[in-house]
């Protein structure tokens, strides 16, 4: 089969891999039929992740069919179709037993285009398949479903609910790509006052109105607006959905006394953290991996109709045009991509 090789820094090809088969009881192999890429994948390709090594299958998020299971898997047979969730969960450790899955100490956690092949392409070995794969509805599309495999649960859980949003706050989402797309949606289920977008590109801006941005604007205007919408107060909470140190520290300067920093961003350099003004303002900062313990109720949401994660995607592939897809996203002021998606030869 074909997969996406990590080869080093830099560095990635399309090519020949061995398929993936059936290594512990609890292993299942998946086929995949849509696949997307993270952008912690170009933080990969940029070195920004220095246990990924050479040779390593990326990808974290998938929707596919199942076609091979091991002996001690109970939940899911071949022919289930099935989302792919970017965190693998034992379920039996100190972590998984609270829902903390992202920090499994049993062989979970983030791995897959991680530590251990993912699922860019044909083929993906899941371990740990019961805890590890959500059944799909026949409602749900292939496309709906792979938006919670990271960015839907990622965004709501590390932004939205460690940033504590409650009805009728102001919240401020730095960064209008995929994941802070995602925050504006989701921050949306618990009706804040008022969502502001920050982000340099106009095309960004335009998605994060569509999303449910109430006003939009670019980093230098973003403090004025902020303040001028707060009488000088600051937003309740600020979500970071970038990853660089600049925008870690303007939402550190958006935030009122007493607000929430909910940084989703995956940063690959030291940001200042000034606690000389900090201090004294009572802001909270949380960090987080995601636990994806909100993929079933957020699932329920799509198939009942209460969110709508189409507008998501902007560009298609087959799945052997991953060089194509990369290309595309790695340049979203050129392309306009937010998320794309390709397609295995069975769908």
């Amino acid at each position: 089969m074909k997969g996406l090789i990590y080869q080093g820094p830099g560095h990635r090809s399309w090519g020949e891999v061995p398929r993936p088969q059936v290594i512990d009881a609890t292993d299942a192999v998946v086929r995949v039929d849509a696949v997307t890429i993270c952008g912690t994948d170009l933080h990969i390709l940029k070195g920004d992740v220095p246990e990924v090594e050479p040779g390593r299958i990326l990808g974290h998020e998938a929707v596919g069919t199942v076609t091979e299971t091991g002996p001690a898997v109970t939940t899911v047979k071949p022919g289930d179709r099935v989302l792919v969730s970017c965190i693998t969960a034992c379920g039996r450790c100190a972590y998984c037993r609270v829902g903390m899955y992202g920090q499994c100490l049993g062989g979970g956690g983030w791995i897959l285009g991680h530590r251990i092949d993912g699922t860019q392409a044909e083929y993906v070995r899941v371990p740990f398949a019961d805890t590890s794969t959500h059944h799909l509805p026949e409602a749900v599309p292939d496309e709906a479903a792979l938006m919670l495999a990271d960015i839907l649960p990622t965004s709501y859980e590390v932004g939205v609910l460690n940033g504590r949003v409650r009805p009728g706050d102001t919240v401020v989402v730095v960064g209008a790509g995929p994941i802070g797309l995602a925050a504006i949606m989701t921050a949306q289920l618990f009706t804040p006052g008022h969502i502001v977008a920050v982000d340099p590109a106009a095309a960004r801006l335009e998605a994060a109105k569509a999303m449910g941005a109430d006003l939009v604007v670019g980093p230098a205007e973003a403090i004025g607006a902020v303040e001028e919408l707060t009488g000088g107060l600051g937003a309740h909470v600020a979500v970071e959905a970038v990853g660089i140190p600049e925008t870690f520290e303007q939402c550190t300067r958006l935030v009122r006394p007493g607000g929430h920093v909910a940084n989703i961003g995956v940063h690959g350099a030291p940001a200042v953290l000034h606690l000389e003004q900090l201090w004294i303002r009572n802001v909270t900062i949380t960090t987080g991996l995601v636990d994806t313990y909100s993929t079933p109720s957020l699932l329920d949401m799509i198939a009942a109709g209460r969110l709508d994660p189409a507008g998501f995607v902007t560009h298609r592939f087959a799945l052997d045009e991953m060089e194509d897809a990369y290309a595309v996203f790695a340049a979203p002021a050129d392309t306009g991509a937010l998320k794309v998606v390709l397609h295995g030869a069975d769908r």
